[in-house]
């Protein structure tokens, strides 16, 4: 282990993350009943230029006048290369209540790119003198995202998540794709039998960014499935983004909200082996052995550390 111990990312269910444009207030109302852990008003891609200054009123109003219960909720504001983000930033935070957690920013591509949103928010939070700090959660969208991840997940303690952008990322990038998470058809591997198998060509950033934000305390997050009539590429999808230690995913339908939250969730039997490892090395310890024997196989104390994480995470959601 390193003399630098990686911070714990905030403890807080973010199993899914509902989006709905700032445009269309109606839904707000649904989205609060929702069972997803992360709301999020749009008022960037989803909004068209046009009505921008009516989205983020509608979306000032409802902060006040919607009972979000327990959800974080967040707004994303428009890009750093647009005209609109400074007037989102200063309208939310000088007219929108306490309930607010967070501004999502798209399109971070460096440190100091949070920087100026920092400074920004900074300095209105002392002039309205808000009682709450804004938290922030970025995208990381683009090419330069990528290549400077590690600076934007430790640029600034508002950082509390962290999500991959697929589509602009894709864009980014030049890839030869126009499918918005998932597999691909032109990214697979041959077998020698001749049989394809598709491979993940989001694996490299999701571990780019995993690896970045467990480093500096900030939950990874993945993003978008854009086909959402295909609850299979979905779930394979989560699954994946699960394994390489992502805490949640997007939800851009209703629908997806069920199946990131059956993907994020810890099995009732995932917890009761996890609790069972744990109590099996706390019997060793206490016979001053460092392993344990648990159903056949070795146990040690890495063995602990990753039962703790499915036992944390499971009175996280369960409180």
């Amino acid at each position: 282990m390193s003399f630098t111990v990686q911070p714990a990312a905030p403890a807080r269910p973010n199993r899914c993350q509902l989006f709905g444009p700032g445009s269309r207030p109606a839904i707000f109302e649904k989205m609060a009943a929702s069972d997803a852990d992360v709301i999020n008003l749009d008022l960037e891609d989803s909004v068209a230029p046009g009505d921008k200054d009516a989205a983020r009123a509608h979306v000032i109003d409802a902060i006040g006048a919607i009972d979000w219960g327990p959800k974080v909720l967040s707004v994303r504001i428009n890009g750093l290369d647009t005209p609109y983000w400074y007037r989102d930033v200063v309208d939310l935070l000088e007219q929108a209540g306490d309930r607010l957690d967070q501004i999502m920013i798209p399109k971070v591509g460096c440190a100091a790119d949070l920087y100026a949103v920092d400074a920004l928010v900074s300095a209105v939070e002392v002039a309205k003198g808000r009682a709450k700090p804004i938290d922030f959660e970025v995208i990381i969208e683009t090419a330069a995202g990528f290549a400077h991840v590690e600076e934007i997940a430790a640029a600034t303690p508002r950082l509390k998540a962290m999500s991959l952008g697929a589509a602009d990322f894709a864009a980014s990038m030049g890839m030869a794709t126009t499918g918005i998470g998932g597999t691909q058809a032109g990214y697979y591997m041959v077998a020698p039998d001749g049989s394809r198998h598709w491979a993940d060509p989001w694996h490299g950033v999701t571990a780019a960014i995993v690896a970045a934000c467990r480093t500096h305390g900030v939950l990874p997050v993945d993003g978008p499935f854009g086909d959402f009539s295909d609850d299979a590429g979905f779930e394979a999808q989560a699954r994946r983004a699960a394994t390489l230690g992502m805490v949640g995913k997007w939800a851009i339908h209703p629908k997806q909200v069920a199946l990131a939250n059956a993907v994020f969730t810890p099995s009732e039997a995932q917890v009761t082996e996890a609790r069972e490892i744990l109590a099996a090395m706390a019997e060793a310890e206490a016979a001053g052995q460092g392993a344990a024997v648990y159903k056949g196989r070795l146990v040690d104390l890495a063995s602990i550390r990753q039962a703790q994480v499915i036992v944390t995470q499971a009175e996280m959601i369960d409180g």
